[in-house]
């Protein structure tokens, strides 16, 4: 089964930027997602044309560049955060960079959330469209969370007529931990994956730091949402994504990522996916 792995640099957090690059590689993904929220200097000081031509030898993408932290919260400090990133994400070759909303419990209001995210989005559009780059929306699962639902982005993004520059971020964690159920396959522009396998946590004590690679012990229905999302057609980055500590001080990640790439592969070959309303990803 043709399935586009990616690497999102948090699973390996303590390997150096090109280490994970010489890791995806091995491991046959299509691309990696880099993180400005990472210890250290970003590209450990590296100049950014470097990393372009380290990713281009080893046939990679350089899918996005995390990320703007609480860009639902502008101001002039936040833009000057986004030209910033902006700028690097164009330089080193990436196709997007990620829009991470405010999660301290502030800002929750009806009405308060959607105008503070228009704001945002309608500021961030121009900016975007003059980089050439996609802004992936990620909304955050978690009850303290000022944008937790797909459906609730999509209304904003519709609303200021960004849609095609802005894309969603489907992350099997914050899916489940929202509850919600609609899924947006054409204006998804990369999944994020990581399992939850701790049996004694309720669904309320889910953190970030749970997150490992995933396995058969899964609860987060990783393999149905999967399948859900290639059966409506998505064929993009499926991009491994792990908080955990205990994932970052693997000594052989090579070893354990292949092992989650062969089970997430045979649990999907079960249902082919559909080529019915077949739609080009965001980041293709």
């Amino acid at each position: 089964m043709n399935i586009a792995f990616a690497l999102n640099h948090m699973t390996t957090a303590r390997l150096r930027y090109d280490k994970v690059l010489s890791l995806a590689e091995a491991l046959g993904c299509v691309g990696i997602e880099f993180r400005n929220d990472l210890p250290g200097e970003l590209f450990d000081g590296d100049a950014p044309e470097k990393i372009r031509r380290l990713a281009k030898t080893a046939s990679l993408r350089i899918l996005g560049l995390s990320e703007i932290k609480m860009f639902n919260f502008w101001s002039d400090e936040r833009k000057k955060e986004t030209v910033a990133l902006i700028d690097i994400a164009k330089a080193i070759g990436a196709e997007s960079v990620s829009l991470i909303p405010r999660s301290d419990g502030q800002g929750l209001g009806n009405g308060e959330r959607q105008a503070n995210l228009r704001l945002a989005l309608r500021e961030l559009l121009p900016m975007l469209n003059n980089a050439g780059l996609i802004g992936l929306v990620e909304p955050l699962g978690f009850e303290h969370s000022s944008l937790r639902f797909k459906a609730e982005a999509m209304d904003a993004i519709d609303g200021v007529g960004g849609r095609g520059v802005f894309r969603l971020v489907h992350d099997t964690f914050h899916h489940h931990l929202a509850g919600e159920t609609a899924i947006f396959c054409e204006d998804t522009g990369i999944v994020h994956i990581s399992g939850i396998v701790d049996p004694h946590i309720s669904v309320r004590e889910m953190q970030d730091s749970h997150r490992v690679l995933v396995d058969e012990t899964d609860r987060l229905g990783n393999i149905t949402q999967l399948k859900e999302l290639r059966n409506a057609g998505y064929d993009g980055p499926i991009s491994f994504e792990a908080f955990s500590p205990i994932v970052h001080r693997d000594e052989n990640p090579l070893r354990s990522i292949s092992e989650s790439i062969r089970y997430v592969t045979d649990a999907l070959s079960e249902i082919p996916i559909s080529q019915k309303n077949h739609k080009k990803t965001a980041v293709n």
